[in-house]
């Protein structure tokens, strides 16, 4: 990677291409095309721009994480369902009522941030929150806003809670989503957080999206995260089950050795709707929206829907469990929580 290249891109990425690739390959923030769509796949070579030794305070050694070392036996032995975190932001009530409805019915939150909630409660003290109520935490984690030393502090942080995982993600730019004002940071990028993260002791996961451009080169970009310390990668909505196990296949045929858990769009009224509709280059299997919002009760149409691509998905050699995604519209939170319960149920039924 050129110092140029470095420099365009507006997330000043080391490994790129991120998930924020328009499916024209311009990039979410500029109409300018991608920079790394005319490069070669990054290969790992280690995280660039490091102090110079006996420049930076010494770190304490790392410890391994318990709740990383439980979900790695929990996955050896079955798969498992992990469900996005409704909860509204800065809400100590809802994240405690949400975490109530979700706790003992899915085997860990994905906590992270999204477009509409750019300010949240830092992450180690919300995992400390959700874990209050007994409920794992698989902790989004994003470069956006933060330096390598706030990145750090904060591993060490979920480290000594307990997370069960880190979702390593380079994150939107500020210019998208609630709070353009910020400035962005990206200090580091995804795959370089994934080693930080595995350093400090952490179930390192991160994600990738099939469907946005390079398309091809996708699989070899996920085996370079795995090189820096990735053991698990949350597929991307990609259409449906034939693309996910296409997608899981390449990755396979090319050395990758990662548990797969590909996500399941969550939709139970319009606003869930809306929500799932912001996301970056969203895939959706063919006619899913139309078929939950035309139905007579949307929300047992959407557990049903969820339930059905969930329990193709498991069906699919890699795949170690499906994340329930999504979210829905302010005060709706503990219903929605309450989907993501069900759905978990019945696919766990199965």
């Amino acid at each position: 990677m050129t110092i140029a290249a470095l420099d365009a891109c507006p997330k000043h990425m080391e490994y790129g291409p991120c998930g924020g690739v328009e499916f024209d390959g311009s990039c979410e923030v500029s109409p300018a095309p991608c920079v790394f769509l005319a490069l070669p796949t990054v290969r790992w070579h280690g995280i660039e721009r490091e102090a110079e030794p006996g420049a930076a305070d010494p770190l304490p050694q790392p410890v391994a994480s318990a709740g990383a070392e439980r979900m790695r036996a929990l996955l050896q032995t079955r798969a498992i369902v992990v469900a996005d975190f409704p909860a509204r932001a800065l809400d100590a009530a809802s994240i405690a009522e949400c975490a109530d409805l979700l706790s003992g019915r899915v085997d860990a939150v994905l906590a992270g941030d999204a477009g509409a909630a750019r300010v949240q409660f830092p992450p180690s003290y919300r995992a400390h929150l959700i874990q209050s109520a007994g409920l794992a935490v698989w902790t989004g984690f994003n470069c956006r806003d933060r330096n390598r030393v706030a990145l750090e502090g904060e591993l060490a942080g979920l480290a000594h809670v307990g997370v069960a995982g880190v979702h390593c993600v380079t994150g939107d730019h500020t210019l998208t989503g609630s709070r353009p004002d910020a400035a962005p940071v990206f200090d580091l990028d995804s795959t370089e957080t994934a080693a930080l993260a595995r350093a400090a002791g952490h179930l390192v996961s991160v994600g990738e999206s099939p469907a946005t451009p390079p398309v091809d080169r996708r699989p070899a970009r996920l085996r370079e995260k795995m090189h820096a310390g990735a053991e698990v990668c949350f597929v991307n909505h990609a259409g449906g089950a034939a693309p996910v196990a296409e997608f899981v296949d390449s990755a396979q045929q090319l050395g990758a050795t990662m548990m797969f858990i590909p996500c399941v769009p969550v939709v139970v009224d319009h606003e869930s709707a809306a929500l799932l509709r912001s996301f970056t280059t969203l895939v959706l299997p063919e006619g899913y929206l139309d078929r939950i919002l035309a139905a007579r009760d949307p929300f047992a149409e959407g557990i049903a829907a969820a339930v059905e691509l969930g329990r193709e998905l498991l069906q699919i050699d890699g795949v170690r469990g499906i994340n329930l995604s999504g979210g829905t519209g302010p005060g709706r939170e503990a219903s929605f929580a309450e989907a993501l319960a069900r759905i978990s149920d019945e696919v766990d039924g199965s």
